[in-house]
Formats: C-alpha cells, structure tokens, sequence
C-alpha cells in the first residue's frame, strides 16, 4: 500500500506537458488548414467536408511510419524532418492513385514527454502538409512510461485524400510500348534504415563523419521528397498517365510491378540516371551486392509514371517545369509483371 496518495505524475505521466504542447502547437497547425477544415484541434474529432469541385469524390487512405530511421534522428537529435518523412511517406502512397491528400493526423508515442522534441517532429509534419497541400487536423500523443525509454519515440501518421472517381489511376491502361519515367528522390528516404544502421555500426562509423560538403548524417537523414504538387499538375494537365508508383521497400523492381496489370513487365535500363552518392558509399562500405541494393533501396528513383510514348516529350517538359529531374528509365513490354534490367 503507498504511503502517499499517488498521482499520474508520479506514474510518469505529465498531464500539463501534453496540454502544453497542445496549446503551442495549435498555430503550427492551423498554418496547414485548407478550406473544408470545419474543426481542427481541440475537440474530440476533426471536422471535414469534400472539396466542391468532385462530382464522384471517391476517399483514398493511407497509413504509415518512418521504421528504424527514428534512431538515427533520436541520436543526432535531428527530428524534426522525421516530421517529413513521416507525411511524405502517406501522402505518396495515396498520390499513386491520382488522389489530391485532403487531411492528415500523427501519433506521437513516448515514455516521457518532452515537449521540445515532440514540437520539433509535429513542426516537421506540419512543413510536411503545407508541402502536399493537405490539412493536419488532429492527432494524439501519448506518453507511456515502462514501454519506452524515457528519450525513445515512435510515430505513425494516417492520410484521406480524394479522386474523381473517373479519374482513378489504377495500372489497367498501361501497354506495352508505354514508356517508365523515373523522379529523382532526396536520399534513401525512409527505407532500408536497419540495413543502414547495420553498415555504421560494423564499420564504427559516425553521423558527423565528413560527406560530400556537410557529414554523413545530413545525406542520412535528408528528409523523403514529396511529389504531390509536381505530380497533380502534371494530372490537371491532361496529359495521360497510366500507371504510377511510390518506390519505397522493394525498390525501383519491386515497387513497379505493383502498378502493372497481368500481361505486361517492363526493361529498365539502370545507366539512365545517376545515383546520389550516398548509395554508393553504403554499397561500398558495406560490401552489398547490387541485388540487394535494389531489393532494399530506392537507389535514386523515388517515384515514378508510366506514360503513354507519344506523350513522353510533352510529360517530361511539364515535369521539368515543377523543379523535376526526370529520367527516362525504361518501357513496358509483354510478360508476367516482372521489371528486368537491361
């Protein structure tokens, strides 16, 4: 029996830290509402109508976290483009399908709650939505002493978005002949983390080793790109897309198979775009094998199209117009979804 009457407090949880955060955050989030947030955060659950211009909305959900990358940014004490990660991450998955991201909460777990670091990750989701156009409504945090370490964290974000459904992007289109056009990611993304990890600790190496014109924690860390805007662009257009995927776990031959219908495969020719730098340090400095490189990493290519082949020209000027780099990989051509290197 205690001796003094116990508090939550004295379980480990600060109730007035989380009201706190709230109360600091409420600005940071309120910076991404669009116009159908009827109500945001404070109450019980987020209020929001379908944008106007859909004649058949159809709802889009996408659900994700940022895996073993969270290490890394809790040691370098860089969390805040965890943030990003962790939007980027829903928002083009859901974007694969055509869809314009509508709203997005996070789940922000921890054994202590420290407000600064927790502000500094929903200031990170927060740039984040204001890059995809989508509102963060809500969300929860939660602090819970004895199933995290007092400096530990994890976070997992949920996104709906929206498609005419006469405009869904589903694969079904895409034929041989259709050509596969690649964008350029920012580094590894949020993908591939565990192996990474694996690499700096059998070669002892450091975050703040020297790399390229900064350390070798900046090109680790760099927070995954978001295409939603170049790409809903390129769709408004109307220049035809037919199949498109989010290269993430799997790479480049694991994730373009998901887009393409039975009958079909695809050639890629890996000489006709240039990888970062970052993956051939990691290749080299943890002796992988280049099967292995393309089964866990993105190697460069963080999202790519399909596109019908007398639009190519016109969909890579457009896409250069968004601040793309563009690179043509490859084609489909007859077979049993599988993507083949030339």
């Amino acid at each position: 029996m205690a001796s003094l009457p116990l508090t939550y407090r004295d379980a480990g949880v600060d109730i007035e830290a989380g009201d706190a955060l709230v109360g600091d955050i409420r600005k940071i989030v309120r910076s991404t509402h669009r116009p159908e947030v009827l109500a945001g955060v404070g109450g019980f659950g987020a209020l929001v109508s379908l944008p106007k211009k859909y004649r058949k909305p159809i709802l889009v959900s996408g659900t994700d976290g940022v895996g073993t990358k969270l290490r890394l940014g809790i040691e370098s004490g860089q969390v805040e483009g965890l943030g990003i990660d962790l939007v980027a991450m829903c928002v083009n998955d859901v974007l694969v399908s055509g869809a314009e991201p509508l709203f997005f909460l996070d789940y922000f777990a921890t054994g202590k709650l420290e407000p600064r670091t927790a502000g500094l990750v929903i200031r990170g989701v927060a740039s984040g939505c204001r890059q995809a156009g989508c509102a963060l409504v809500g969300g929860e945090t939660a602090e819970m002493p004895g199933l995290y370490n007092a400096d530990d964290f994890d976070i997992a974000g949920f996104c709906v978005a929206v498609v005419e459904k006469s405009r869904i992007i589903d694969g079904s289109r895409i034929a041989p002949g259709d050509v596969i056009v690649g964008l350029p990611s920012s580094g590894p993304h949020s993908n591939g983390y565990s192996l990474i990890r694996k690499i700096l600790s059998v070669g002892g190496r450091t975050l703040d080793e020297p790399f390229g014109r900064g350390v070798l924690g900046d090109a680790l860390l760099e927070p995954t790109r978001i295409y939603v805007k170049p790409i809903l662009r390129l769709l408004e257009s109307g220049i035809p897309v037919r199949g498109m995927a989010h290269i993430t776990g799997g790479g480049v031959l694991g994730n373009l198979t998901r887009c393409f219908p039975k009958g079909t495969a695809a050639v890629i020719d890996p000489r006709s775009w240039k990888r970062p730098p970052i993956f051939e340090w990691l290749q080299n400095e943890g002796l992988v094998e280049d099967e292995e490189m393309w089964r866990v990493f993105n190697c460069g290519i963080g999202f790519a199209l399909v596109i019908p082949r007398r639009r190519l020209d016109a969909a890579l000027a457009h896409l250069r117009t968004s601040r793309m780099r563009p690179w043509v990989l490859g084609e489909v051509t007859r077979g049993g979804q599988d993507v083949r290197l030339a």
